[in-house]
Parts: structure tokens; sequence; C-alpha cells
């Protein structure tokens, strides 16, 4: 089996246009939570999110390009830009059948398809569908946009699990890796859910945050006063690469990843499992296969929405796995930063779990005033920068319909 790297990150988030800015956001603890522009959301309950702000698709294609794609495949392209750049990759010096994209969503082009059932029902435009209706919707055009734009031949495909799909698209691309399928993948994910139908309907569901007053201060994972998460939008993408392929060229190496674990809930199509078993049975699978023992785990990135019931959910996960070493490995909620980012959420954490392991930092869980007394108290949940050897990070995904995964990242050596 061959080892897996990560040698190039890229990032469109509601925190920052590129890494460097979302990891100094992150770090900072800046909330990326405001007043939505994109539509006019008076009526609404939740009336604000966190947005990409000052995103220019012409910094990454032409205008034609941007006018055929939905705003969820403009992130992917914009942040595949950044990771290739990062990488140093020169795709016409490696074998292009060996390198491929698995790019994830949760909800695809909705945008998209919201404003071309509205035209078509409106009087002027007399039931006209725009030609690109279709290409610009389907969740599996930014792995085809991607793949089309750099001539990579090998696999090129979408995971869809909700709030799960990106770290999937991650496990995906590393056994491909592992197994000697492919020499790089460009794995991540994308989302841009800030319209009306999408708000409206996580709304309904009482699953949104309406902190309207104080939207920077919504997001509020493990606080006894949470209320619901805070839908975001952007992109994530890691350039995953097979170590001797990576040594060959000389490639910068940020981690290597070890591990993953997948699981089920089969509990409820939207709710966590009472005592977090397929977070459980993630976590433990992906420890197992790194050879890695809970007290080995510096950081978890927990799925952390900031929702009433998903976060002691979880939290119980960890006691049940980690409880003879609870408070070793520091806990904690990017969310409260970033919100919730749906399908690309796996993948802008496990790009906050490579860099912490890089720089031995972990971001602080902002937000967090009155702990949860049903949490438990020797979870350590960092409410500031910490400075501390990161060795080895899990980060958790959870998704609607009760789809878990756990991916393990290490220093790389």
């Amino acid at each position: 089996m061959k080892r897996v790297v990560i040698t190039g990150l890229g990032a469109i988030t509601p925190i920052g246009n590129s890494v460097p800015e979302y990891w100094n956001s992150l770090i900072q603890g800046k909330s990326g939570a405001t007043t939505i522009t994109r539509f006019d959301a008076s009526a609404l309950k939740t009336r604000f999110a966190c947005e990409v702000k000052n995103f220019d698709p012409m910094l990454y294609m032409e205008k034609t390009e941007a006018r055929k794609n939905d705003l969820f495949s403009q992130y992917a392209l914009a942040a595949t830009h950044e990771c290739i750049t990062d990488s140093a990759i020169n795709f016409d010096t490696v074998a292009r059948h060996r390198c491929g994209v698995i790019w994830a969503t949760g909800i695809g082009g909705i945008g998209t398809f919201e404003n071309e059932i509205r035209a078509y029902f409106s009087p002027e435009n007399k039931g006209r569908i725009s030609p690109f209706f279709i290409t610009k919707m389907i969740p599996n055009m930014a792995s085809g946009l991607i793949s089309i734009k750099y001539g990579l031949y090998g696999a090129s495909y979408a995971t869809v699990s909700a709030c799960s799909s990106s770290n999937h698209a991650l496990t995906d691309s590393y056994n491909l890796i592992k197994m000697g399928k492919a020499d790089m993948m460009l794995a991540g994910g994308s989302e841009a859910p800030v319209t009306v139908s999408t708000v409206s309907g996580f709304s309904v569901m009482r699953a949104l945050s309406e902190r309207n007053d104080t939207p920077e201060a919504a997001s509020r994972p493990f606080d006894e006063t949470r209320d619901g998460f805070v839908l975001g939008e952007g992109a994530g993408v890691l350039m995953l690469e097979e170590l001797e392929h990576a040594q060959k060229r000389g490639a910068k190496i940020y981690a290597e990843m070890t591990g993953y674990g997948l699981a089920s809930d089969a509990y409820h199509i939207t709710g966590s499992h009472p005592e977090g078993l397929g977070a459980q049975l993630a976590m433990t699978e992906a420890m197992h296969e790194a050879g890695l023992k809970p007290e080995d785990i510096d950081y978890i990135n927990a799925h952390a929405t900031s929702t009433p019931v998903g976060d002691i959910s979880e939290s119980r996960a960890i006691k049940a796995i980690f409880d003879t070493c609870l408070g070793k490995a520091a806990v904690g909620g990017t969310k409260s930063m970033t919100g919730h980012l749906l399908g690309a959420a796996g993948a802008i954490e496990a790009m906050c779990c490579v860099l912490a392991v890089k720089n031995d930092l972990v971001p602080p869980t902002i937000n967090l005033q009155n702990r949860d007394a049903a949490i438990d108290s020797r979870i350590r949940v960092e409410q500031s920068l910490c400075k501390q050897p990161v060795r080895a990070a899990l980060n958790n995904s959870f998704g609607f319909g009760g789809h878990i995964v756990s991916t393990l990242f290490q220093k790389y050596e």
C-alpha cells in the first residue's frame, strides 16, 4: 500500500478567499457571519449567513466561462487554481491519466435552479429555459470542469452525502492513491447555498440560528444557548499525492493522511444518534487504520454545528472513545467562525487539521460563553489560540441521513 501526503491547498471561504487568509482568520478567531446580501431575507426568521465576500470570478476564468457556471462551480475552479499553484505541479511533466479529481457538494447548483424556474414562469420570459440550466445545476459538474480545464484523465466524479460529502471525497481519493490506481488527486468540495429556498428550507426545519441581532455570535458550538447552525458557503480542496511521486518532484509536504473511518448512525434522517454511535465507529476505525490509539490524538476538529442535539451527540461519542485520556486532545469547532459549508465543510476542516499539524496550532472555538452542562467538562474545548504539538488530528463530518466520516492526518516523517 502506498503512502498519501498533502502537497497543495486551496480555499474560498467566508473568512478569507485564500488559504493564508482563511488560516489567519481562524487563528485570530474571526467570524464570517453577516446579514444576507444575496437576496432580500427580511421576511425570513433567519436573515444572516456566512457569505463569501469580495469574490471576483474574473480572477480565475473568462467572463463567458463564468456565465456558464453556477457559483458553486466558480468557487471550485477558484480554490483549485490556488491549490495547483500551491502544489507547484506542472501537469505536462506527469502522467495525466494518473491524476484525477473527486469533488463534493451537498446541493450543487441550487441558485441556478431557483433562477431558472423563476424565469420560466415570469411573463416576460414566456417559458424559456437557458441551454446551460442542466450543466450549471448538476452536482458532478465541478469535477468535470476541473478535469477538463487541466487535462486530467484520471478518475473524476462527485460524492454527495450531505454534510459529509467532501470528507467522502477525501477518503475516495486517498484509497485510489493508496491502492496504486492514481498518483495525484484533487479532493475537495464547494457549496453556494445562500439562496431563498435553502435558507427557508433549513429555517422551517428549525435547524438555523435566529440570532439576527448578533449574527457574528450566532454559531456557538457547545454553548448552552446555541439555537442552530449558521449557513456558510465556499470551497476547499487538498492535493493528495503518492509519497514517492511527491518526493521525486521535490514537492513540499504539509502532512500525511493515514486513515479514515466510515459509518452510519442508522437512526434518523436529520438527528444524530443520541450516543453518537456512528461517530464512535468512524473515529475508532480511522485510528485503527493509522495504527494509533486515543492517547495519540492531539486535535479533533469536531463537526460541532451548534445545534442543540448534534453537539451533545458528538461530545458523547468523544467521551466514549477518549474517556481514559479526555483532556489530552484539544477539541475545536471551527464552524463557530466559518459557519456550516454543508458539502464543503469536510474539506475546509480537513485543511484546518492539516495546517494545525503543520504549524502546531489549534484554532479557537469562539462564542462559547456558557458551556452546556450536558457536555463532559473534561472535554478540552479551546476558546483561544492554543500552541501545542499536533502530531495527529481527526476531522469529523456528519451528514443528514446518518452519513459519518472521520479522516486522520499526521505529521509527515
